[in-house]
């Protein structure tokens, strides 16, 4: 393939904005605030499940509690009857009767309010332990939000610089002949580097000297001929520097 030399030094200006591009790409998958945030997982995951471990034993011993306020109405219903039926009736044997059951109902009534305040003092055990776990999932939930939005303002950065550089690159690649822009793409996409310089012998794509043959070859290639890293398989560009 035939390129003028002018064309090929422009592909190092193409490669180093996708050099650059491949970086930002990387960063954007590297961020710290990503490995920082995925490390608080399993202490949000922990968190979540005590949460819900702690709610759902709050919401049992209410309902426990209102289960025996329930009852307690229920007693203390009955009493208030039994004591208006002992006011009103006249017969010994019906008052007995009611007296004794009234007795058997303010024991009812004493045991449930001792279960009551049982299940009250439980209610407010569970209230301070689901109190406490929600403040450490605030704490957590703070550091999360600043790790996120610390995150997002470096992504957005990224890709302000994403987007600048793929503009260069466009005009980049629109002064470069499509077939010099297809062999780089391929070159590319193939070795992971579409064009690298020669300096002093050394191919910047390999870092590696060439070998004196390799050198020869690369001599008696025309100025304006299009050539490739023995290495790296990159197209390899030639100017002052190149030592040859």
């Amino acid at each position: 393939m035939k390129a003028s030399p002018t064309d090929q030094n422009e592909l190092l200006r193409l490669q180093t904005a996708d050099t650059r591009l491949t970086q930002l790409d990387h960063a954007g998958r590297n961020l710290p605030q990503t490995a920082e945030r995925a490390a608080l997982q399993p202490e949000v995951d922990a968190l979540s499940a005590r949460w819900i471990a702690r709610t759902g034993d709050l919401e049992d011993a209410r309902a426990e509690l209102k289960r025996v306020e329930s009852d307690v109405e229920i007693v203390e219903a009955r009493m208030a009857r039994d004591t208006a039926r002992a006011q009103q009736t006249s017969s010994i044997k019906d008052v007995q009767a009611l007296e004794s059951e009234l007795a058997a109902l303010r024991k009812r009534r004493d045991d449930l309010e001792e279960i009551e305040l049982t299940v009250m003092e439980r209610v407010e055990e569970y209230e301070g332990t689901l109190a406490a776990v929600e403040a450490e999932r605030a704490d957590l939930g703070g550091r999360v939000h600043a790790l996120e939005a610390a995150r997002g303002e470096e992504l957005a950065k990224l890709d302000a610089q994403r987007s600048a550089l793929a503009k260069d690159r466009a005009a980049i690649v629109s002064t470069i002949p499509a077939d010099l822009i297809e062999l780089y793409e391929k070159q590319r996409a193939r070795y992971g580097l579409g064009a690298a310089l020669l300096v002093r012998g050394v191919s910047m794509g390999s870092n590696v000297k060439l070998t004196e043959s390799d050198l020869a070859v690369i001599r008696r290639a025309a100025p304006d001929e299009v050539v490739l890293c023995p290495d790296s398989g990159a197209i390899l560009i030639r100017n002052e520097e190149s030592g040859l």
